[in-house]
């Protein structure tokens, strides 16, 4: 059985884990410093300091902390640039699992099933950058592999688009979510 679920306003400050923290996992999504950097992407410094704090938060409950790190020749995010590293705040410990890709899907040719298969990690919380390409892609892949996954509502973040400004994505996203959950009930 699985299930996913969006958490609602404050969930970076109200998450809690219940059984064995080391079947759950925290997964940091591509919040990279070409996140902040150019285009910052919409309230960046403030996701920033709360993807820093679910970690802290994580670390401190021994649930341990995934990143997942984009890659894209040629551009900001290409590996080894400044773009593609993540920031101080947030930086993987040696302890981290850190699961490189190169498409908005965390599992598409990565070895992140396999990670957390190997750990029995069953349970996964997912912050980070792109709320409509690799945050959904991804929840929607991880929930297909009938892993528990839990969205962190107020820390993900995306940029504005063409079509639509980066609140309303990432509201239609937090509020579809929320939706679809209440219709399961």
């Amino acid at each position: 059985m699985y299930c996913t679920a969006w958490l609602n306003k404050n969930a970076y400050q109200a998450i809690s884990i219940k059984g064995n923290p080391m079947r759950h996992a925290l997964i940091v999504i591509d919040f990279q410093n070409a996140v902040l950097s150019e285009r910052p992407a919409w309230q960046a410094e403030v996701m920033l300091e709360r993807i820093a704090g679910l970690i802290a938060r994580a670390r401190g409950a021994g649930v341990p902390v995934i990143y997942v790190q984009h890659d894209t020749a040629g551009s900001s995010w290409e590996a080894g640039t400044h773009g593609w590293q993540f920031p101080a705040l947030i930086a993987p410990q040696p302890q981290d699992h850190v699961s490189a890709k190169q498409s908005c899907d965390a599992f598409r040719h990565t070895g992140l099933q396999q990670h957390l298969e190997q750990a029995g990690i069953d349970t996964i919380y997912v912050c980070g950058y792109a709320t409509e390409f690799c945050i959904d892609t991804s929840v929607r892949r991880a929930a297909s592999l009938e892993l528990a996954t839990v969205v962190i509502s107020d820390a993900h973040t995306t940029r504005d688009r063409p079509h639509l400004a980066a609140p309303a994505i990432v509201a239609h996203h937090n509020n579809c979510a929320i939706l679809e959950n209440l219709s399961k009930m």
